[in-house]
Formats: structure tokens, sequence, C-alpha cells
């Protein structure tokens, strides 16, 4: 792997670890420039084609389902790593479908879960978008009934 600081094209692991979300983290050190630095690994697994409402269909992309977690999530006591951790567990139930096809409210009702538990501005922002909420009643119920879910 080539360093990240001085591009030297060969670095050595120092230290490997697999984490939770099926990937391995590797530590390295340059050989030239002795800088050391992280690196990430994790297999690419197929994922099924996203059905939108109006019919089209699009590949799932991580980086866009971690955009919209992030929006939710500005400002707020999230941690990256719970992005990230959401982001793994709904590219992996996607994946465990084993379908070639997949309806994109499945992805919508699996982050509206993950961030329920998580915290309840974000789940509250994410869902007034995934929803349509588009008046203060709409959003007045959701969060009542979020409140005597308590």
């Amino acid at each position: 792997m080539k360093c990240p600081y001085c591009h030297h094209p060969k670095t050595n692991v120092i230290d490997t670890s697999h984490d939770t979300r099926g990937g391995t983290r590797r530590r390295r050190v340059c050989e030239n420039c002795n800088q050391r630095f992280t690196s990430y690994e994790r297999p690419i697994l197929a994922t099924p084609l996203l059905v939108k409402q109006d019919g089209t269909r699009e590949e799932f992309s991580r980086e866009k389902l971690m955009a919209g977690i992030k929006i939710a999530c500005t400002k707020r006591p999230v941690a990256a790593a719970d992005i990230e951790r959401i982001a793994g567990e709904v590219e992996a139930e996607l994946q465990q479908l084993g379908r070639s096809e997949v309806s994109s409210k499945f992805v919508g009702d699996s982050v509206i879960e993950k961030l329920r538990a998580l915290d309840e501005v974000a789940y509250i922002r994410y869902v007034t978008v995934y929803m349509n909420m588009d008046d203060l009643e709409t959003i007045r119920k959701e969060i009542d009934r979020l409140r005597g879910n308590k």
C-alpha cells in the first residue's frame, strides 16, 4: 500500500485486527518516512438495486445513505462511528436478503428504526424528510407518538 504521507510504494503491516463491521483494520508503517497510519479493508458484496417510489431503479450507495444520516444528525451528540455503524448494518441487511431488487422503502424504514433508538431529534429530522411531512400537525403527531412510547 502506498504511504499517504510521502507516497512511497512500500509499507509494512505492524498490527492486524478484525472490526465489528466485517472488515479488517491494519496498522502500517512506511519504509521510507516511518510515518504510521491505519487502513481498513472490507469486502465488497453485491447489493440489490433499489426500486424507488416512481419505479426507477438505482444502485445502492453507501455514501448517499451516510450523507442523509449525517444531515439528520447535524449538531447532535451522535458519533461518526454510530453513523458508520448504521450504514454498515443497513448495507449488510440488504446483502443478506439475497434479492436482485429491493424497495427503497426498506432502506428508509431500516434507517428510521436505527435512528429512533440512537437519537430522537435525528430520528424526527430524518422522518420529516423521508415521510414527506410538510405540515406542523403531522410532525407534532409523530413527536407525540414518539413521546408516548416512553
